[in-house]
């Protein structure tokens, strides 16, 4: 084998169409772009868009669409494309060039200190007022006029950085999309799901394939993440619109990949094959998916705990990932190396689905997250955090 080679990866997606997004340069000598490849017909129905690496150091979704983008090719070759699939695996390349101290840290763009998922254009109202007047009983009808009028107003957005260039370009790859999934990953985690609360249970299936210990639902998470900046306009003006027909026109999720650094060729062929049965099963590949697992139970969003540790120390897990948790069940314990232990309690029933990588833990540190299914108090404002 010629040095520098490997295997299994030597043809890449040979039959998708490849096109380039540049974005304004941040700084002198340097130049940035997005890489978007499609596949099947251009404006077939149903669409799906799929991209990985929004959070540039979430890197486990970046190689599942590289097997995916095979796979497709493979369909593609075949005429196994009913629709159009559009697939960005690497939707993040300011968040890629930000290595600090020997490490990548592509979860907030640094010069802004913004959330890469945060802060997208909330098209909802101005597409509303453009089609005011003009909607009436023909779904389809109304969904074509919904989505030039979201694509409108995205037109007369003025990026004022490469960073709102970045969101405004991804935001107008997958706004005619029919289905979106945005692939990340937690610190440590099992594979989870965000997703609209009037999407589920329509999102069963691909909680379902992916094996998902926890799905996630909200209306509003807080923030404006990517998801909900294409799914959430949807249910906002089918209710500013009550007498028209205006269905959920776009199935979009946050898919969670387990943890942040578990970029494994097994798990990401598995994920990859998952994810065609899902386009499968929705019509826009052909092809049987063959039986559907079963999807857990859905909870909500204000149901999660994040659990918080209580002093500085070591942290001791002491209920391993996707556990089922009863209330007051120990969690994990914070030791002192030259003083107390304290044992961190679940305050509600539910899955830890997800942990802290790094174990030590300081006051108010969250080292950990609850699915439960009860809404909790505190649980208001912003959702998702930072």
């Amino acid at each position: 084998m010629a040095r520098g080679t490997t295997t299994g990866y030597q043809s890449f997606a040979p039959q998708a169409r490849h096109a380039t997004i540049p974005l304004p340069r941040a700084s002198l000598g340097t130049a940035r772009q997005i890489d978007v490849l499609g596949f099947g017909t251009p404006g077939a129905r149903p669409k799906a868009y799929l991209q990985a690496g929004l959070h540039a150091d979430e890197l486990p979704g970046m190689l599942v669409l590289r097997h995916l983008a095979g796979l497709l090719s493979l369909k593609a070759a075949r005429g196994e494309i009913r629709g159009e699939v559009v697939v960005v695996p690497v939707a993040n390349p300011i968040g890629l060039a930000q290595h600090m101290h020997g490490y990548l840290r592509g979860r907030v763009e640094s010069g802004a200190s913004a959330n890469f998922n945060r802060g997208y254009a909330d098209l909802a109202p101005a597409a509303g007022d453009a089609v005011e007047g003009h909607l009436g009983a023909d779904p389809a009808a109304n969904v074509a006029a919904i989505r030039a009028a979201m694509a409108a107003a995205l037109a007369t957005l003025a990026p004022k950085s490469e960073l709102d260039a970045l969101r405004d370009a991804l935001l107008g790859l997958a706004l005619d999309a029919d289905l979106v999934l945005d692939l990340h990953a937690d610190s440590e985690a099992v594979v989870h799901l965000y997703t609209g609360t009037p999407l589920w249970p329509d999102a069963a299936d691909i909680a379902g394939e992916l094996g998902a210990a926890a799905v996630l639902l909200a209306e509003v998470s807080g923030g404006n993440p990517f998801d909900e900046a294409l799914s959430g306009p949807w249910w906002t003006l089918a209710r500013r619109f009550p007498d028209a027909a205006i269905p959920l026109a776009c199935l979009a999720a946050t898919v969670e990949l387990r943890s942040n650094n578990a970029v494994d060729a097994g798990l990401a062929e598995a994920d990859a094959a998952a994810l065609l049965r899902v386009l499968m099963r929705r019509g826009i590949v052909a092809g049987d998916p063959g039986p559907l697992p079963a999807a857990v139970a859905a909870t909500p969003l204000d149901a999660m705990l994040p659990v918080i540790a209580p002093a500085a120390g070591l942290v001791v897990y002491r209920a391993p990932l996707g556990a089922t948790l009863a209330e007051g069940d120990v969690v994990a314990e914070i030791v002192d190396p030259l003083g107390d232990t304290l044992a961190v309690r679940a305050r509600t029933a539910g899955v830890l689905f997800a942990r802290h990588e790094q174990p030590v833990a300081w006051p108010g540190k969250v080292i950990g997250k609850i699915a439960g299914a009860v809404p909790l108090p505190e649980r208001t404002g912003p959702l998702l955090g930072d």
